[in-house]
């Protein structure tokens, strides 16, 4: 595996201590570090970029309008937030803005590096609390639609795939609950992602929960 990393953050020896994580690790073959969200922007028009690991709070154009326009400008790219904060309208407007995990500051070096990787190969990564955070912010008000009619494009097997995502299951434990190989699963979840138009299977929990299809709980 060849991943290209780029860090944006401002505090200087965040920067530096991630990159010489990051560095070690065969699998990513390269680190870059920036300063804030304007110099990420410049940074993704000039060069490829993998995995951006996003800082939210910092001064000049914060991590949510950085994490956009990189998308934006590089569609092919994945932005995992790392952060300070793990607050309930931060995790939700970075996964909003596309961003395909949300991990907090104190994340083990090694769980670091495997995020990355994870990230890099189409996956999501959210912490548990990250998880609850988007949750109960959906809860609170922030459902927008009704799912119904979208689910009806699923197959009755996708639907159930996709519930089981929303709860956060692996595709091994999704495999085990509905007696499927993996590798089935792995088709269902291409296609529920592919059927519904989003990214990853974050965006899958939060498309659950905003439509109805899933409620806290249940």
């Amino acid at each position: 595996m060849s991943i290209r990393v780029l860090i944006v953050d401002d505090q200087e020896l965040f920067r530096d201590a991630i990159a010489l994580t990051l560095g070690r690790d065969d699998r990513i073959t390269s680190v870059t570090a920036v300063a804030g969200g304007a110099e990420a922007i410049d940074h993704v028009r000039a060069h490829t970029v993998d995995v951006v690991l996003m800082d939210i709070r910092m001064p000049g154009v914060d991590g949510i309008v950085a994490t956009r326009e990189v998308l934006r400008l590089r569609p092919g790219s994945r932005v995992l937030v790392l952060t300070t904060f793990d607050l309930d309208e931060y995790v939700y407007d970075a996964i909003r803005a596309g961003a395909s995990g949300f991990l907090t500051k104190d994340v083990a070096p090694a769980a670091l590096a495997d995020a990355v990787v994870a990230v890099a190969s189409g996956d999501s990564v959210l912490s548990e609390s990250a998880t609850r955070s988007v949750l109960g912010f959906v809860r609170d008000g922030h459902r927008q639609r009704d799912g119904r009619e979208a689910l009806a494009l699923l197959t009755a097997r996708e639907q159930e795939v996709a519930r089981l995502l929303a709860s956060g299951a692996s595709n091994e434990q999704i495999a085990g609950r509905l007696f499927l190989s993996e590798n089935t699963v792995k088709t269902h979840v291409k296609a529920v992602l592919s059927k519904l138009a989003l990214p990853d299977r974050v965006h899958v929990v939060i498309w659950a929960y905003e439509n109805g299809v899933l409620r806290p709980g249940g």
